[in-house]
């Protein structure tokens, strides 16, 4: 819990305290009964994992739903408005700033959502859609719409997003 937390104070020079962190930015609050969601929803306890993911929606504003698999030392820069699906899979040491949806584009019961490798960062405002991988290192940028897999160190912008050197 405090190298998460320490993810925080590395990437957000205005915070003073792990205490402010940890109390009051949304993103641990978040992550922390997502973990508590996530953990129901293995053990096939899908309505209290549910529950729980509503209570953390209506507490922060971040919808991520009990299935979704994060990784270690996600950041949640603001958070409002972020969706992340049942089937996505987040890597470690990822940032997401508000407004970021992982979504998926259809809705038959299979893998539809996104991969992010490690080390990526979602701008602001930006949609990831379907069951496309963002490799490690990789750069969405703000407002983007990323329909097709995105490499490891690229970066994506636009709409549709297309990789720019």
């Amino acid at each position: 819990m405090f190298d998460f937390l320490m993810a925080y104070k590395k990437y957000d020079p205005a915070s003073k305290s792990l205490l402010e962190i940890a109390i009051l930015y949304p993103g641990p609050k978040a992550i922390f009964l997502h973990r508590l969601a996530h953990s129901l929803y293995k053990y096939h306890l899908f309505f209290l994992a549910r529950f729980v993911s509503e209570l953390n929606r209506w507490l922060t504003g971040i919808e991520i739903h009990p299935g979704a698999k994060v990784g270690k030392r996600l950041v949640i820069d603001h958070g409002m408005g972020i969706v992340i699906g049942e089937t996505a899979e987040i890597g470690d040491d990822c940032i997401l700033f508000h407004g970021v949806t992982l979504g998926g584009m259809n809705f038959d019961p299979v893998k539809r959502h996104p991969t992010l490798g490690d080390r990526v960062l979602v701008g602001t405002g930006a949609k990831i859609l379907g069951p496309v991988k963002i490799g490690s290192d990789a750069k969405i940028g703000a407002n983007a719409v990323v329909t097709k897999d995105v490499p490891s160190q690229a970066t994506a912008v636009g709409i549709p997003a297309k990789c720019v050197h």
